[in-house]
């Protein structure tokens, strides 16, 4: 049965939602110390959407005019038969309906996989590295091995993917090494995001103690390097520059000293099926039940359109020394990195 409508999604602020981005699952093969606990409780599997039912609720996405599809996690490719979903989502690139179908992973498995996902229409993927340093790199991820992840960069880059490296801020940590990253990442031909720390979830450290401004961070390279406003954009929160001494970009996301809401165009979906309107808060629709309910999609959009209808005009993300809690109760692995 065809569905009623397809009109755009459009939030009460006039941001048309075209990107959508989708936790396949909720674990994860490491454990970094921002991003969650060492003892974490995962879901138990009876509660995830099938891939079938992702791939519904995407498509739904998909006409009502999303034009860009991420898998996030936990960690996508430890999803059992995360092939598959990217397999069967991939015809909405081939008809055009789609502009992106990409994902961001701590690469553990990325040399197993890059081939198989560039034959997918995969042409660009975000991997998270936050040191080169490899003692350093197993201390922050509490397990990750660096030269595996550094395999399966190269694997991406081999298959024709374009990488970019995701780092996250860490004060005391790895401010020292960001120089080095960028230098690192712009060698190879690849761009650099940095991303302040997010007050999401318990952890065992504070997050004042990990907190640091990208705005220090970024007064520290035009020290040294010339940084020029680029308008290169990805459909994502990050604003660039382009270093001229290196040639690549080095891009910002800063929920905390520079709020990013004013342009957003972006919904977060669960493994469980629920749908976030805005990372920073709380509110959310559940996009399971009307899934199950009814083999069309008329439940579905009208689920979408009153979720929509609700997403805020922005988060309320704080850490300072009375703001050291995190905003909202969940972690971000069950949200989507």
């Amino acid at each position: 049965m065809k569905p009623l409508t397809r009109a755009p999604l459009v939030d009460p602020f006039g941001r048309k939602i075209s990107y959508l981005r989708i936790s396949v699952t909720d674990r994860c093969d490491f454990r970094c110390v921002y991003c969650m606990s060492e003892d974490m409780k995962f879901l138990p599997r009876k509660e995830l959407l099938t891939l079938e039912e992702l791939d519904r609720i995407a498509s739904a996405f998909v006409a009502r005019g999303t034009r860009k599809l991420r898998l996030t996690g936990g960690e996508p490719l430890v999803r059992r038969d995360i092939m598959s979903l990217f397999r069967s989502l991939s015809r909405h690139l081939t008809s055009g309906a789609l502009d992106e179908l990409t994902l961001t992973t701590n690469g553990s498995l990325l040399h197993r996989y890059a081939d198989e996902m560039a034959g997918y229409g995969v042409r660009r993927i975000n991997v998270s590295i936050d040191t080169l340093d490899p003692d350093k790199f197993r201390e922050i991820t509490r397990r990750g091995d660096l030269n595996v992840v550094l395999a399966g960069v190269e694997a991406a880059r081999k298959a024709g993917m374009r990488v970019k490296i995701n780092a996250v801020a860490l004060k005391g940590v790895n401010d020292d090494e960001i120089e080095h990253l960028m230098l690192w990442s712009h060698g190879l031909g690849m761009d650099l995001t940095l991303i302040e720390v997010m007050p999401m979830g318990e952890i065992e450290v504070g997050r004042v103690d990990q907190y640091l401004p990208l705005s220090v961070v970024r007064g520290r390279l035009m020290d040294k390097y010339t940084l020029v406003d680029d308008p290169y954009r990805t459909g994502g929160p990050a604003r660039y520059v382009r270093v001229k001494e290196t040639g690549g970009l080095v891009g910002f996301i800063t929920p905390l000293t520079h709020n990013f809401c004013e342009s957003c165009n972006r919904v977060r979906l669960t493994c469980t099926g629920t749908l976030y309107m805005c990372l920073g808060q709380e509110d959310a629709a559940d996009l399971r039940a009307p899934v199950r309910a009814s083999q069309d999609d008329t439940l579905l959009f009208r689920a979408m359109d009153e979720a929509i209808a609700r997403k805020p005009k922005g988060h309320d993300f704080i850490i300072d020394r009375r703001h050291s809690g995190p905003a909202v109760g969940r972690h971000m692995s069950v949200t989507g990195g």
